[in-house]
């Protein structure tokens, strides 16, 4: 009976373990992508005091989904307050990189997201609207680039910065896959 519960006790710790070291060895995502919604300001996280936009959510779901680690804006708070260049809205591949190697990333997804709309769709109240996103996955430990990647969303919707939210949701979604086969081409996970 000793040795059955000797034997139970040693494998529930080892599979502890296991989960553990597994959870430790996520691979780790920075998300900086600038983004500009229809008749908005330019925004991004490390410049203002504000959470990920609709982009960085979209992308940022698909990635923990697909078993990636993202970095959190409040988890990169102190280390962006202390150096004064990481508050810049067109944040440089070299600073991206620097901002990754000091919270111990392993890709910093560095981009753009901007939304436009277009004509009124026949016969309806209702407007067209585009977002476009262009990134670049960077891996920080050389900081070289992996992938250039672009992604495209489109909505109708009556209130134009309503339809440009699910137009950048449906481009960040559509960004996401990508970003997911680039790293998985790398043995990213």
């Amino acid at each position: 009976m000793k040795r059955l519960i000797f034997i139970f006790l040693v494998l529930f710790l080892s599979s502890c373990l296991a989960v553990c070291y597994a959870q430790e060895n996520k691979t780790k995502i920075i998300l900086l992508i600038a983004e500009q919604n229809i008749e908005g300001p330019q925004r991004a996280w490390w410049a203002s005091e504000i959470d990920l936009s609709t982009t960085e959510a979209a992308i940022a779901t698909k990635l923990i989904e697909a078993g990636f680690e993202v970095l959190e804006p409040s988890n990169l708070a102190k280390v962006v307050r202390q150096d004064r260049a990481f508050r810049m809205l067109n944040l440089s591949e070299s600073k991206s990189v620097k901002l990754g190697n000091l919270s111990k990333a392993n890709y910093v997804v560095l981009g753009k997201a901007i939304a436009s709309s277009g004509g009124n769709i026949p016969q309806s109240s209702m407007r067209s609207c585009f977002a476009n996103l262009t990134a670049k996955l960077i891996r920080v430990k050389d900081g070289k680039v992996i992938a250039y990647l672009d992604a495209a969303g489109n909505s109708a919707h009556m209130d134009v910065i309503t339809g440009g939210r699910e137009a950048l949701t449906g481009a960040g979604q559509d960004l996401a896959a990508k970003i997911i086969d680039a790293l998985n081409k790398q043995g990213g996970k």
